[in-house]
């Protein structure tokens, strides 16, 4: 397999590939969606148009583009039109301050700019003036042999931290081997359903999720921007099977009236190492659902009358640990975080903390004191290395004393973070030696389960 979006599109072009569940205005009443459906052949089609329209503003291979938007099904497609012309795409997130927004432009060096307009006031701020809205994008005129057939030496995608900085680099090769990791981790199918909650701007959205799904051949559900109850609202209509977050969006949806009725379907979780026991319990106290049938997608979904049977015993939880520069290093196994005969929760689960063992395709260590490499049970900092993780981290662009002007103007507005997102320790990551190192403390069991300390 490869990441190729044309080969599914080939294989399963009537296979429903992303459900746009965006409300129609503006202002309306939560839990109203509309929905936009898109096959596997539409996305391919919006990828290609996507693509002669970035080669009529010039864009060629090797180039990169920035894009700031909320989720959008043209942000998928814009990465994929990026990956048939061998150029970048480098996402940022719309949730940056105009102070921070500056930051990823430090490492990186766009060609072109692309922002929804209700971006404008932060693209003001970006340090770069050649910008299109998404409108005036569909005014460009396409180039008709835009297509590059070569193997690109640059990244395919860069992200950037939570507060915009570093910036990772991923080539597809990289990003296929973290599809393949999810799907054999998590038992993602082409039967799956799953709502996106997490921006497309994040390795978590894009990494555990959207990418992963539409490799497999699933169905992505995409709203513009998180809102429990719509997302309720969708995982019922659509009969959604998988559901990856961190503490915010799980602790809303949980705290929704609708939650109980609306989940039922959902038959694996895939929550962030950060999220505390106490959030995930409602999802594990779920069951009870009525079986149902396909929903014509060719995916055997079930229909929109009926839901899925879930496990007697709640819906099966995989905690996951990951960074920017490697989003899934260590999970735990879904077949083993059920209930046992006896009650107890398999894989260590009543352990504040633990994360399972290392995902296929990824070697971890354990190194202390004078980066001496520990052997068996220990506790020391994790480093990383293999195909899911990035390439690079891109080095700063530009001059120091710009650099150094703007951690001097940062420090003015710094604010704290709230979410434990582990943005702060992000910049401590480094790579030494072929080894990504998370700068994190995790200790390791007899049995090779990490815990983080």
């Amino acid at each position: 397999m490869t990441l190729s979006l044309s080969r599914r599109a080939e294989r399963f072009p009537d296979r429903t590939a992303v459900v746009d569940i965006s409300e129609e205005r503006l202002y309306a009443p939560a839990e109203t969606i509309s929905e936009e459906r898109l096959t596997y052949g539409d996305l391919s089609t919006l990828a290609d148009w996507a693509g002669a329209r970035l080669s009529g503003l010039d864009i060629d291979p090797g180039d990169t583009v920035c894009l700031v938007s909320r989720n959008r099904v043209l942000s998928l497609a814009l990465l994929f039109a990026c990956r048939r012309l061998g150029a970048t795409l480098a996402p940022i997130s719309h949730l940056l301050t105009p102070v921070t927004v500056e930051r990823p432009f430090d490492a990186i060096d766009p060609e072109l700019v692309v922002a929804e307009p209700a971006q404008r006031d932060l693209v003001r701020s970006i340090p770069f003036d050649q910008s299109v809205t998404l409108e005036e994008l569909t005014t460009v005129s396409p180039e008709a042999d835009w297509r590059d057939e070569s193997d690109a030496s640059n990244p395919l995608l860069c992200l950037h931290g939570d507060g915009g900085q570093p910036v990772a680099g991923f080539s597809a090769r990289t990003l296929e081997w973290n599809c393949i990791t999810a799907l054999v981790t998590w038992g993602i199918t082409q039967d799956d359903v799953a709502p996106l909650v997490a921006p497309l701007s994040t390795p978590d959205g894009l990494f555990r999720l959207a990418l992963p799904l539409l490799y497999a051949g699933g169905q992505l559900l995409l709203d513009r921007a998180f809102d429990p109850g719509d997302a309720l609202t969708a995982i019922a209509a659509e009969n959604a099977t998988l559901l990856a977050g961190r503490t915010p969006a799980l602790r809303d949806l949980a705290a929704e009236p609708a939650f109980d009725d609306a989940i039922g379907s959902i038959e694996r979780v895939i929550a962030d190492a950060t999220v505390e026991d106490d959030v995930l319990e409602p999802y594990r106290e779920v069951s009870g659902a009525i079986s149902g049938t396909e929903n014509g997608n060719g995916n055997g979904n079930g229909n929109k009358s009926e839901r899925r049977n879930t496990n007697a015993n709640g819906i099966a939880v995989s905690r996951a640990y990951g960074r920017l520069e490697c989003p899934t290093v260590l999970a735990q196994s879904v077949e083993r975080n059920r209930e046992t005969p006896d009650g107890e929760r398999a894989d260590a689960q009543s352990v504040p903390g633990a994360v399972g063992r290392p995902v296929l395709d990824c070697r971890v260590r354990l190194v202390g004191d004078g980066d001496a490499e520990l052997e068996g049970a220990g506790t020391g900092r994790l480093q990383v290395t293999g195909p899911i993780v990035a390439d690079e981290r891109a080095p700063p662009v530009g001059s120091e004393s710009k650099a150094d002007t703007r951690a001097e103007t940062e420090r003015e507005h710094e604010t704290v973070e709230s979410d434990a997102t582990d943005a702060d320790s992000s910049a401590a990551g480094r790579f030494v030696d072929g080894w990504f190192d998370t700068g994190h403390l995790f200790a390791r069991d007899e049995d090779g389960r990490y815990v983080r300390r």
